[in-house]
């Protein structure tokens, strides 16, 4: 699973052999001959020379593979990816995870899915999930605006099972003590804390030159959703620029959860850079990024610039993975996006 330890062994390089070894291999074999996968990367002249984070929409489990692949054997970059902390619950995908320069992300959901399949040997239903969903976010949100009222934050304890509110525990790595703190308030610790090793590390990528791959939406989508304000943040504090990325019929390509793709034809259209003084009018004062601080002060700032990035990536897709009605996501939602 995705826990502390997981998150502190991770190690980024800027040449990862793994995802050289599997372009060469797996990729060239069915990109070029079983059965012949088309791969268009449009606008490649508007990367900069300088390390980016390229923002793609998500339509199927790998449409990133073919954008890696052109990435390297074209421009000879190489990206660390964002991904869900879920493709950790499998050891040995975990290890494929770890060896191709990718980036667990962690939500307060993931948090509150895994240790409530720890403590309780099975998933969480929605009434369950929605009581402590709610019951941490109702605390960060007094964290974020400087309060220590949580007596205020009455959760909804007929819905919430004893076990995950009295049993003490090792919760993903920190340990948590009911007589000392409450579930929320352990929560959302452990999630400042993973989410401190992950700003490190999308650090460190910036550090070593690599580009970095981010889906806004969060979740897969055929049509573009409203993005997630993780984006901005990371764009905003290391004032790094984003290219939107548009992918088109990669869909068509993955159509189940095999990694061999079908015969198609795939296009990315690379649009032209957002430099951080581009995005001026959303820039805050400095900010420890995920923390209820930043995101009740600067929410609407976040907000904003993701808004404006998925403005850009609907200008770059065809028309059946535009921008949806009311942007809601056609993807998974509740405790199944976590596990």
């Amino acid at each position: 699973m995705l826990d502390l330890q997981t998150l502190a062994r991770i190690r980024l390089t800027l040449r990862p052999r793994s995802q050289m070894l599997i372009a060469n291999t797996m990729l060239a074999l069915n990109y070029g001959w079983l059965p012949g996968v088309g791969i268009a990367l449009e606008g490649a002249e508007n990367v900069p020379s300088e390390p980016v984070i390229f923002a793609m929409n998500h339509t199927d489990r790998f449409n990133y593979w073919p954008f890696q692949y052109q990435l390297y054997r074209q421009l000879n970059r190489f990206t660390a990816t964002w991904v869900k902390g879920k493709y950790y619950e499998n050891a040995v995908i975990a290890r494929f995870m770890e060896w191709t320069n990718n980036i667990p992300t962690v939500s307060r959901g993931y948090l509150i899915t895994r240790d409530f399949i720890s403590t309780c040997n099975r998933r969480p239903n929605d009434a369950e999930y929605a009581a402590l969903r709610n019951w941490v976010n109702a605390v960060a949100k007094l964290r974020g605006a400087e309060s220590d009222a949580e007596e205020l934050v009455v959760p909804d304890r007929e819905a919430i099972p004893t076990e995950i509110l009295e049993t003490p525990r090792e919760m993903l790595g920190r340990r948590f003590d009911p007589s000392g703190e409450s579930y929320a308030e352990a929560i959302n610790a452990l999630f400042r804390q993973m989410m401190q090793r992950f700003v490190a590390l999308n650090l460190e990528r910036r550090e070593l030159g690599l580009d970095l791959l981010v889906f806004p939406q969060g979740t897969r989508s055929k049509r573009l959703s409203r993005g997630h304000v993780g984006l901005a943040q990371i764009a905003l504090h290391l004032r790094q620029p984003i290219v939107p990325v548009g992918c088109s019929g990669s869909d068509l390509a993955y159509p189940s959860s095999s990694p061999w793709a079908k015969r198609s034809q795939i296009v990315y259209r690379i649009g032209a850079p957002m430099s951080y003084e581009s995005f001026a009018e959303y820039h805050v004062p400095p900010f420890e990024p995920f923390t209820p601080e930043a995101e009740w002060t600067h929410r609407d700032a976040f907000q904003g610039l993701v808004d404006r990035v998925m403005g850009r990536i609907n200008e770059l897709v065809d028309e059946p993975y535009r921008l949806a009605e009311g942007l809601d996501s056609d993807g998974v939602s509740g405790s199944d996006r976590f596990v």
